[in-house]
Parts: C-alpha cells; structure tokens; sequence
C-alpha cells in the first residue's frame, strides 16, 4: 500500500501518482489520458440528483429547482439509458454545482428527487428490469439503487434488499420511506451466506464492497488506505457474493455485478474466477450504454492473460465523462443450469380491529376505496401499521426486517399519519389538506407554528391535516381551535429548514 505522509484529507498529484500508479499500464490501451485521470481526481465532483417518477417528471424538477434560482443540467445520456430496456426507472437526472446541498430543499425531503452520482445510476439501467420480476440487491444501502429498482418495477410485486449492518439498513429504509417504496422489505444477513430458501430471483444486483477508488473526488482521505493488498483482501468477499448471487438466480435470470473501484482483483478478476467456477452455466453480456464514454473490461492485467469474453464488461474512468469511476458486469445464467425450488412467503398479519383505523384514515382524507385496491396492511409493531404493495410477498427465510413503509402510528393518542405515509398517500387526499405559502412552508419545516388564513384552512376540520406546498405533500400538522397550525415535521428530516 503507498503511504502518503502528507494531509490525508487533501492528497497532492503526486499522492495520487504514487497511490495508483500501478494502473498506468492500462493507459494507452484503453483510456489513453493519465494526466487528465490525475486532474479529474483533484476536482471535487458535482452533485447529481434524479426526479422521482411516482411523484413528479424531469421538466417539472428541473422547473422548481430554476424558480430557487439553481440550474439543473440534464444529464442526457442517462435519460437514453432508462429509455431502453429499463424504462421508468428514472424521470430524469441533472448535473448541479458542487457543493449543492439538495437534502436541504423541502422538495427532497417532499420526496421528489433522490441525490446519487451519476455512474452509480448505470447498474440498474442494465438489469433489463421489468414489472413481474422478482428482485434482490445483496449489498443494498444506503438505497439509491435499491429505489431505482422499486421504481423500474412500477413499485410492485416483491424486492428485497439486504445489507449486513442493521444501522446502514435503518439510513437504507428512511432512504425508501421518503420516497415512497412499497414494493421492498429489508433483510439483514451476510450477502455471502443469503440463505438458499429465499430464492430464486429474476434479478440479482451486488454492488458489491469495494475499496471506493472510483469516489476519490469526494474522499480524498481514501488515497491513504488504498492499494494491491487491500483490494485483494476485498476480493474475497467479493466473490464470495457474487458466488451466491449465482446460487440465487433462477436460470435464465440476469446479475449485476459492480465496483466503483479501479483494481483489476476487485473487477474482472472476481468475474474471471465465477465464470471458471460456474463454466457453462454463465455468459457474460455486453454492458454497454449508450451517451458516456467508456471502456471495455481489461483482458491482461500484469502477466496474467484473462478470457477475451471480459472485454463484454464495462468501465468509467472520471476524466472520461467529468464522473466518478466505476465497473459493471452483466451476468446470465444458463437457462438449463440448476435452480433452487421456490421459498415459502412469509405472513403479512393484522390484528383484530387494525381494520378499523384503514376505514378512520381513510374517511379523514377522503381516499375512497383506494387503500385497499392497491395495498397490503399489517402490523410488525405494536407502535402502529405498515402498508405494502397489493403482490409483495417477502420470504420467509430470511425474517424481513421491514416490510414496505411504516404509515400509522396507532399507540398515539390520537393516532397519526406518519410523515412517509402523508407523502404517499397525500396526493390522494380530498379532505382536510390546505396549501401553505413559501413562508409558512418555511415555518412548517422549522417545526414552528403558524397561523394560516381561513381561506386556507376551508373546510378543514380541526385535528390532525396534510400540509402541501404547490400541490406537493410536505406532511402532517396539527389544526387547532384557535385557528394555528402545529407543525408535526419530523426532526429528524428537519434538515430541509436549512436551505429555506
């Protein structure tokens, strides 16, 4: 591994020159440029979001960001991207400058748009994702992808995403709740040893650990810890994961596996040895994506000749395109190859009487029949009520620890709509709702009182009411008597206060 003595934080070009210089033999055949690959890494990256599909389009996104005075530059070649196979998984991604805040904007946390930089987008666009399919991403957080996959899907049917830390699983499910899934239960479990009796899946993404390379330009302190010895202590793990994505995959079905690591041992060469493991029940297809600029996976690395078919994989070097890097690779399983019998479904369950608060959440907003046309009630607390997509069906093994998103909190007095469930349901509503102007939204994200005109307050009984702003749910507030409006924000989201 190269020592760097100087500030880990703010690595020089020398720094970088000697921390990844064992990759300059790759220059010339492929992307011929090692001054602009150092350069890149000394520019800080811009920040990139994508529009939420379920709740606004790309036009409109890129509209409420130019009304705060921001420009949002659409990344073209991903907007091609999800127009393919993949269709809907994204309405639309942008460029903006770096050191924009975007989860300091009441229209992130209004869940209409998801910050993820750009090249990490490119997994899920090769799945060839279709509503129907049954789904896993094995190294899910912190949820970019995970939510990508949800939305591809049309926000139905059955994913699950697993990650083996329980605290990266809690930023993965608020990552979702904000958004709106309801399509996904969580699992927490060794990627490596998944158990056999959740499978098969259509669908398998491992974006696998990695030693980060492809992130140096927002984690410069990683220039320090990176090197041959590390990545093939990662490459272990890695292949153990994508050994049992293999195990997983219902023939015929497609896996992805990804990097956002340069090294050749954490990349093609995890894909070399699965291939020879599993020889003949595996293809590699070409990974390739219309718009940026990429290279094809590396066939020699050092004195070691590698099958020609790894030249299908796919690389993005940050000079190429002004991004990060990364690696993908697209697997298919043979469609004679073994598979494994299908797992039994775990019980989404409610208590006695947990009907009665649908019908009481339902009559207080005016959502009609549509709560039990399109979703799944059931109780994994005692704090209140989850609700999930109408044909999600988790396994039974692995034990879900969550399934869909957390809407009612029932052990309140009185009950109450969580903020999550307020953004899903709240388009919807036809009652008690009032529009708040762009001081009271303000005001409201602050968690502060506020007093709304009575034309604002119409017909609003007093109690408990959604708030919106521009015809966006923002959440839940308080109505009382005397005609002041209680912010019932969460703190928690409370961030978005900082950019009003």
């Amino acid at each position: 591994m190269a020592r760097i003595d100087r500030d880990s934080d703010n690595p020089t070009r020398a720094d970088l020159e000697r921390a990844l210089g064992r990759y300059r033999p790759l220059f010339g055949d492929v992307v011929d440029d090692w001054p602009g690959f150092i350069n890149a890494l000394l520019r800080p990256p811009s920040t990139c979001i994508w529009s939420n599909p379920a709740r606004i389009g790309a036009d409109g996104l890129a509209a409420l960001i130019a009304d705060e005075g921001d420009a949002a530059e659409p990344i073209a070649w991903l907007a091609g991207a999800n127009a393919g196979a993949s269709a809907g998984i994204l309405g639309g991604a942008f460029r903006l400058p770096h050191g924009f805040k975007p989860g300091q904007r009441w229209w992130y946390c209004a869940g209409l748009a998801h910050a993820q930089e750009e090249v990490s987008q490119l997994p899920v666009a090769l799945m060839d994702l279709k509503p129907g399919q049954r789904v896993l991403d094995l190294c899910a957080a912190p949820g970019g992808k995970t939510a990508q996959i949800a939305l591809a899907l049309g926000n139905r049917g059955t994913l699950l995403a697993n990650d083996f830390s329980p605290e990266r699983l809690a930023a993965l499910q608020g990552n979702l709740d904000r958004l709106g899934i309801v399509n996904c239960s969580t699992t927490w479990c060794d990627g490596g040893n998944y158990p056999a009796a959740a499978g098969p899946f259509d669908r398998i993404l491992v974006d696998a650990p990695c030693s980060s390379e492809g992130t140096l330009r927002r984690n410069r302190g990683l220039a320090n810890r990176i090197g041959r010895e590390r990545s093939k202590r990662m490459a272990s793990r890695q292949r153990a994961l994508l050994r049992k994505a293999v195990q997983l995959c219902r023939p015929g079905g497609r896996i992805v596996y990804s990097t956002c690591t340069f090294a050749p041992e954490e990349n093609e060469l995890v894909v070399a040895e699965v291939l020879a493991t599993y020889d003949g029940r595996l293809t590699l297809l070409p990974a390739r994506v219309d718009g940026p600029i990429t290279s094809p996976g590396i066939t020699r690395w050092q004195d070691q000749l590698l099958d020609a078919s790894l030249a299908c994989c796919l690389r993005v070097w940050p000079h190429a395109n002004d991004t990060g890097g990364f690696f993908v690779a697209v697997l298919e399983k043979a469609a004679d190859a073994p598979g494994l019998s299908q797992g039994g479904d775990a019980p989404l369950s409610m208590d006695s009487g947990d009907g009665t608060w649908i019908d009481d959440l339902s009559q207080r907003y005016g959502l009609g029949s549509r709560l039990r046309r399109h979703y799944r009630f059931h109780r994994q607390t005692r704090r209140g009520l989850h609700l999930a997509a109408a044909d999600h069906a988790p396994p039974a093994v692995p034990a879900p620890q969550g399934s869909g998103l957390f809407l009612h909190r029932t052990n309140l007095r009185p009950p109450k709509l969580t903020t999550a469930g307020a953004l899903l349901l709240g388009p919807g509503a036809t009652r008690n709702w009032l529009d708040l102007t762009p001081v009271q939204r303000d005001a409201y994200l602050r968690r502060e009182e506020l007093t709304p005109s009575s034309r604002q307050i119409g017909e609003c009984g007093l109690g408990q009411v959604l708030v919106r702003y521009r015809g966006f749910t923002l959440g839940v507030a308080l109505l009382h008597r005397s005609g002041t409006l209680e912010s019932l924000f969460p703190r928690k989201w409370s961030g978005c206060a900082a950019g009003a």
